[in-house]
């Protein structure tokens, strides 16, 4: 979603192309694919990770975070969003163990005309 120079990325479950969970069991995996998605939604938007200025994490198991977090380091090292982690009592589907949400603010470029407002 994106409104003027804001974009929040949601819903970001570790579903692969043929709808079924990405590394079942593997924090790790799923924290990758939930990011591969996030970006994603983010290029649609016409943002990019370096315009992330917010992360929140959520596992159904915090004492996991550090998988998710390995994952996280990867992509934002250097921009260092403001990042929260918490612990959900679960997902929609049991086998999801984590999500992301991103915000995001725009300083340069146009507005693209699909997927935003």
């Amino acid at each position: 979603m994106r409104l003027g120079t804001h974009v929040s990325v949601a819903g970001t479950a570790p579903i692969g192309p043929t709808g079924a969970t990405v590394g079942p069991g593997d924090v790790y995996a799923q924290s990758v694919r939930c990011l591969d998605i996030a970006e994603e939604a983010l290029r649609e938007a016409g943002a990019t990770l370096s315009d992330v200025i917010r992360t929140r994490v959520m596992l159904v198991d915090i004492a996991r975070w550090r998988d998710a977090a390995r994952a996280h380091g990867e992509r934002f090292a250097h921009i260092r969003p403001a990042c929260t982690f918490v612990e959900v009592s679960r997902f929609i589907d049991p086998d999801w163990l984590v999500e992301f949400e991103l915000d995001a603010i725009v300083t340069e470029g146009e507005v693209p005309a699909t997927g935003s407002r």
